[in-house]
Parts: structure tokens; sequence; C-alpha cells
């Protein structure tokens, strides 16, 4: 379990396609790790926007050259990179999980508890499957237990963890845990890591649904979990910070002198960033959960960071999208929107999108 190879980390370097021009997924890889190598600049210039009818809680995603993202107008929008609408696919319902891209197809829960499966190059519907509760957060992959297909993995507030079939919708096994599931399942290897509103972290094999283990927390996960070598990163609604060792079902460290937790931690080396809803982003030492640094902003944050090589990439609740230094939590650069941002970046090469409650879709180029 230390050595964590990233499949789909394989899949994109094998094709062609790097995280670098790639970002495919809320968090980015399996193992929503929030990180990528791609290059970065100090300062970012407004490009384009896009305006939709509602709200955007979705976090966008971008690949083969084309950005993705949810509204709460009930819409899915593809747009090119200059911000032209390539297609629109219209539900009944909002659109508040972050889309996935995989083999070219767009999987995307809706708060009416349906996981669509969308052609990525047309806005065809290829197949539904639905549950008895709302979809709040993104889906994730993993091979199937033969090799020869694909699971996509998600939550549900009907309280189940489901795995169905890539390609037909069909469900594969269902997980049963005793409340909502707010987050995103983190893949490693053949295991799904899970927090539930039951106050656990569930531990499920992906190769029936059978559960490994579940370690008791005590309260609310709403933050999906970031895996690195073996360990998982997550916050709580108490504002506990933990880390824990995955092979050993064990809790390495804690940390309890923050707010609740509703994003998702980045990990990059021996740095873990999270922002909090008591409004600031913290650094913790992976190794023993010191607070390196933290950064304050004027409203609470419950959007994602992502890292980049030196450099952190967060939004707040004051409207702002903020990069820190890496090692000094210093601000680097920050961009006032105006209006809040619950939304997690997609950052490529020069190109940072980000949606915002005002409904529209924000585009930045280092040019």
């Amino acid at each position: 379990m230390r050595l964590i190879i990233s499949f789909i980390t394989l899949l994109f370097t094998l094709s062609g396609i790097t995280q670098i021009d790639c970002w495919p997924s809320y968090r980015g890889n399996p193992e929503l790790t929030g990180s990528t190598n791609c290059d970065v600049e100090d300062s970012y210039k407004l490009i384009w926007t896009f305006e939709t009818d509602d709200v955007i809680k979705s976090s966008p995603i971008i690949c083969n050259k084309n950005i993705y993202v949810g509204s709460n107008d009930g819409s899915l929008f593809s747009l090119s990179k200059n911000g032209k609408l390539n297609w629109r696919f219209i539900t009944e319902t909002s659109f508040e999980a972050p889309p996935l891209f995989l083999e070219n197809t767009i999987y995307i829960g809706s708060l009416e508890g349906i996981m669509f499966a969308i052609d990525a190059n047309n806005g065809k519907e290829l197949w539904r499957y639905s549950t008895d509760g709302q979809i709040s957060g993104s889906a994730n992959w993993v091979s199937g237990p033969d090799k020869s297909t694909n699971q996509i993995i998600f939550g549900s507030y009907d309280y189940f963890l489901h795995s169905v079939d890539s390609k037909t919708g069909i469900v594969n096994w269902k997980y049963e845990t005793d409340n909502y599931i707010n987050g995103a399942p983190a893949i490693a290897e053949d295991i799904a890591i899970i927090g539930g509103c039951d106050g656990f972290l569930h531990l499920v094999n992906t190769n029936n649904g059978s559960i490994f283990d579940t370690i008791y927390i005590g309260t609310y996960i709403a933050s999906s979990a970031a895996i690195d070598n073996g360990f998982a990163y997550f916050g709580n609604y108490d504002g506990v910070f933990y880390k824990v060792d995955i092979s050993n079902q064990k809790i390495i460290w804690k940390s309890e002198s923050s707010g609740a937790f509703v994003g998702s931690p980045a990990v990059l080396g021996d740095k873990v960033i999270i922002g909090s809803q008591n409004k600031n982003v913290y650094c913790y030492n992976g190794n023993n959960g010191d607070i390196l640094w933290s950064f304050k902003t004027l409203r609470k944050i419950e959007s994602s960071p992502v890292i980049s090589k030196n450099k952190v990439f967060i939004a707040s609740d004051d409207g702002r999208i903020y990069i820190l230094n890496l090692e000094t939590g210093d601000s680097i650069w920050s961009y006032e929107i105006g209006s809040p941002i619950s939304s997690t970046p997609a950052l490529i090469n020069n190109l940072l999108i980000i949606g915002c409650e005002d409904g529209r879709v924000y585009a930045f180029d280092t040019n």
C-alpha cells in the first residue's frame, strides 16, 4: 500500500495525454490529491467569462481542449478554451457535483439522484442510473476486477456508495453506510475510501463492495479524503484534521485547531493544504500534523485547493481566487470576482478555470 500507482496517470501517459493538459476530475486524479506539475505563473489575467442561468457550485474540468461544468440551472456545459459553447445537456434538476472525464465520456450526478453518462463530443446521453438520494460529490473510477471494464464509483444521500459499469450503467455493487454520503470516494488500488455523515471513514473493496474496515471519527465527514503514499488525509465538520494509515487502519495524527472542513485537502510532498469554514487556509506538516502556516481570507472557504509546483490556488466565499506561496503561505496574487466561490479551480498549463455563484465560468490565462 505504500507505493500506490495511479492507473489514470498511466493511462493518460500511454495515450499521450498528461495531467499538464488535462484536468479530468474534481481533484485531478483518483487519489484526489489536488496536485499537478503544470507550468504556473505569479499572476493571471481574465480572458473570458461564460454565463449560465443559475449559481455554479460544480467544479469544472478540462480535457481534450474543452471545459465541462455543471450549473444549478440543470445544465452541463461543454465550452471551448475560447469560451464558446460546444453543447449544452439539459435536465430537470441542478448539477452541484463536479463532472468526471473518462474515455471520452462525462459522468456527472444530479441533485435528483441520477448519475448521467454523456458523450463528451456531442452532449448526447449514453445512459442514466438512478439512486434514492441526491448526488453532491464527484464520481471516481477504477478498473473492474478482470481489468476489461471500468467502474464508476460515487456516493449518494441514499446512504449507499454505488459502483456501476462505465459503458452500460449497470450496477456492479452497492455498499451501505448509516447516513448521507456527501463527498467523492478516493481510490487507492482496490480500496475506495469515503467519509460519511455517519461519522465513519469507510474502506471498501472495489472488486465487490465488501468492507475492508471502518474508522470511527465521531462526526460528519463532508470532506473527501486525499490519498498519498498509503495515507489518507481528511477533515471533519468539527474542525479536526486527520492522517490515517490505510493498510493498518490507524489514525497517525489529528489536529483540532481549525474550523469546520467542507472542502478537500491537496497534498504535495510533506505539505497538506486545506481551507476551512473559519476563513483560513491551513498548511499541515504531513509527517506530524503541525501547522506550518495559515492564510486568512475574508469569508468561509468551501472550495478545495490545487497545488502546482510551489504555488497554491484556492477560492473563498469572499469572492476572490488566490495564489499562495506553498512554502510560506504568503499571498502572491488575487482576483476579486465579487460573488461567493465554492467551486474548485481546474488548472492546466497557462489556463485557470473556475465557476462562481454569480452563475459565470471565469477563465484566466498567464499571457
